[in-house]
């Protein structure tokens, strides 16, 4: 594929505004159709990013002539149904994380994906953030070896609000969405499949239907281990944290942000074109559909983390 990249923007949320933001700096790709929930709003959003169509329904944004690809910032529960909306409808597909909220959801993905033969890709941001690219960097010199990985996800979100304070149409999951990172990071990281999982979690809130706290351990086949807690319920510094302890060094990261174990900032501007990770999660969907590959965190290599979460998912509803 030599012109533009022609693509689609369906939910002009918080997130998705930041996909906007990011697509804004990379060449050779133009966003021509945006899909939201309220159509003022996704108007007002067009109109600032100079997209020139605007609709609330993902079916006519695929049937806007020239259409290459569609990224979906959508609420969890429609992500897997659309994607396969978008692949029977011959588009490539980037799906923001999580890629499904269960395992036979995922699975149906990756069958069309394979069917299809299109780009597929799930929005696993920590992949592509600078901070742990440049461990992985490492990892793959043979200069780094994970022991163990202690990783924090911590919002105050009682309510259901959106990163924006406004209020989400749906319902955010600690294990679906959340730990789905961290789930993923650590196999690839450890370039090992996660063998051992376990997980307990607190009580059940009354409005909104889910896990407040949840703590969860995992093991990979070569013996690294990990220790991730979330939380709704946390009022404190928000996001998420991951410490990596390993043969040769301590590292923690903070999104795009590296530090020593001693809390030392270490340059990272370098390890990538861009400091963004959302921006470069997108140039990697952008350069699979160009030169025709599989990209990183393609659907088929992130299932993995999915059964992990199916396998957890049940191991908490026998209590």
């Amino acid at each position: 594929m030599t012109s533009s990249i022609k693509v689609a923007l369906a939910g002009a949320g918080a997130f998705g505004l930041k996909h906007l933001d990011g697509i804004k700096l990379i060449d050779g790709v133009e966003v021509i159709s945006l899909v939201g929930r309220e159509l003022d709003k996704t108007h007002e959003a067009a109109k600032k990013y100079g997209v020139g169509h605007a609709t609330t329904e993902l079916s006519e944004t695929l049937k806007v002539p020239g259409l290459d690809a569609v990224i979906l910032a959508t609420p969890t529960q429609m992500h897997a149904a659309q994607a396969i909306q978008c692949l029977e409808a011959g588009k490539h597909v980037q799906v923001e994380i999580p890629l499904a909220d269960s395992l036979k959801d995922a699975e149906a993905v990756v069958a069309m994906q394979k069917t299809t033969g299109l780009v597929a890709m799930a929005g696993h941001t920590r992949r592509f953030n600078p901070s742990h690219q440049f461990v992985h960097k490492r990892i793959l010199a043979d200069a780094f070896h994970i022991q163990q990985m202690d990783v924090q996800t911590y919002f105050f979100r009682r309510t259901n609000m959106n990163a924006l304070g406004e209020p989400r149409s749906w319902t955010d999951h600690l294990l679906w969405h959340h730990a789905a990172h961290t789930v993923d990071l650590f196999a690839y990281q450890a370039r090992s499949p996660i063998v051992t999982a376990n997980a307990v979690q607190g009580p059940i809130h009354a409005n909104l239907g889910i896990a407040m706290d949840m703590s969860i351990q995992l093991k990979c086949a070569n013996g690294a281990i990990c220790t991730l807690s979330l939380s709704f319920n946390n009022d404190g510094p928000l996001g998420t944290f991951f410490r990596y302890i390993g043969d040769s060094a301590t590292y923690i990261a903070r999104y795009d942000d590296l530090f020593t174990g001693k809390d030392e900032k270490i340059d990272v501007s370098k390890v990538d074109v861009s400091m963004n990770g959302i921006e470069l999660q997108d140039r990697e969907f952008f350069a699979a559909i160009r030169e025709g590959r599989e990209p990183n965190a393609s659907v088929e290599q992130v299932l993995p983390c999915y059964q992990v979460l199916g396998a957890i998912e049940k191991q908490l509803a026998a209590g």
